[in-house]
């Protein structure tokens, strides 16, 4: 069979993560591409290729990926099988589109989001990609949906919990932890855009059988993790929960966000000024600016955070659930290193555990073993191959059972 052509879309730090992964495994493919609006950040990341010792020929290509007629060019321009969008969220249905024209395996790491609007009603795959399911079944293209960590990972935990543990799952707290300092007054490890908007809207969760909403910060509880140790983490609205909470609707499934005080601080102070608004304000001088953008602006690339990230990560499942009647439960886990992340990738350590999943997604599209011809959530595929090959690849799994805290 002859091996896939792949292309990467974005060229941030996961994009970058991304990148390393997929030369480190060329082999797995066929020619390898990566594309974005700036087609220089595509060559810098080429470049990280290059001084690392990668040979192998990594193009690089100009793209708006807002335009799905210029997706689809350039799809089958390049012959393209599997594409991996590893850009802002706002482009995931326009390359969702060019992907179901051009015949192309569809790979993301988070929900879409329409820039005009923050935090829409619950469940927010329904409201964009779950509504192009009979299309790309017709397409006989595969689509996986936020395949990076969280979502992507910690659902595969609760699919492994499922697989391996429990035929009834009760709850279901997803726990994401960042212990690691970047040296910055303040800073975001992602698009800034983006990590504000989760936190700026309403907290959706899923309990008893319902949608419930709480503010940001309202909710929190100690947790105390391996490596990391007791940490403060904050009910959050997040992506996978709109996904699990289809596939487990009898369950409780609850998000949990780590945050110090200082970012709280600064957070509330930018909320309470209006700075986190999405919706254009006219300065005296007569200029129209939209004011998180400006926030974005003068903060920190978060690619810059990584030469100077210490600490660890911890992100897991506490999956609580029964089998043959019997309760129990199971904290399934990954404990990722900023600055090993850096010496391998040149990237931190939040860019790393979410660039390496989805070209985990895509080696398993190539192989054929998730190469389902629909669109599906992590949690419908089956886990063990994926952590499996996500231990290869430098993200390991480990679960605290009643056995005691081990790999998988």
């Amino acid at each position: 069979m002859a091996q896939k052509n792949v292309l990467i879309i974005g060229a941030g730090g996961v994009a970058q993560v991304s990148a390393h992964k997929v030369a480190q495994r060329a082999a797995e493919f066929g020619d390898l591409h990566i594309a974005s609006r700036t087609v220089a950040k595509a060559d810098a990341i080429i470049q990280t290729l290059r001084d690392k010792g990668h040979d192998m020929p990594f193009t690089s290509h100009a793209l708006d990926a807002m335009d799905s007629d210029a997706v689809e060019a350039l799809i089958r321009q390049l012959d393209a099988k599997i594409v991996i969008n590893v850009g802002s969220a706002f482009i995931n249905m326009t390359v969702l589109e060019g992907c179901i024209r051009a015949g192309a395996a569809y790979i993301d790491t988070a929900i879409h989001e329409d820039p005009a609007k923050i935090c829409e009603t619950p469940p927010w795959y329904a409201n964009y990609e779950w509504k192009r399911r009979e299309d790309v079944a017709a397409a006989g293209i595969t689509a996986i949906l936020g395949a990076g960590f969280d979502p992507g990972v910690v659902n595969a935990y609760a699919r492994f919990a499922e697989d391996e543990y429990f035929d009834k799952i009760d709850s279901i707290d997803i726990v994401d932890i960042n212990a690691g300092s970047h040296g910055r007054w303040f800073a975001t490890n992602f698009d800034p855009e983006i990590n504000f908007r989760e936190f700026t809207g309403t907290v959706y969760s899923w309990q008893g059988g319902e949608w419930k909403e709480n503010a940001m910060f309202e909710v929190g509880r100690e947790w105390d993790l391996p490596v990391v140790g007791k940490r403060t983490a904050y009910l959050s609205g997040h992506d996978e929960v709109h996904s699990l909470a289809a596939r487990y609707p009898a369950a409780d499934v609850r998000f949990w966000m780590g945050f110090g005080d200082h970012y709280i601080n600064v957070f509330t102070v930018l909320k309470n000024l209006g700075l986190l608004s999405e919706q254009p304000v006219t300065t005296a001088e007569g200029l129209e600016v939209v004011p998180l953008k400006v926030v974005k602006a003068v903060l920190p690339d978060p690619a810059s955070l990584a030469p100077d990230y210490e600490g660890k990560t911890c992100i897991g499942d506490l999956v609580k659930g029964s089998l043959d009647g019997k309760q129990g439960e199971v904290f399934i886990y990954n404990v990722a290193d900023h600055k090993e992340a850096f010496n391998e990738v040149g990237s931190q350590g939040i860019s790393f555990t979410a660039g390496v999943p989805p070209v985990a997604a895509a080696i398993l599209i190539a192989r054929g073993v998730w190469d389902v011809k629909k669109m599906v959530n992590v949690e419908d595929l089956p886990a063990r191959p994926f952590l499996e090959l996500l231990g290869e690849m430098g993200l390991p799994t480990r679960v605290i059972d009643a056995t005691g805290d081990h790999p998988i």
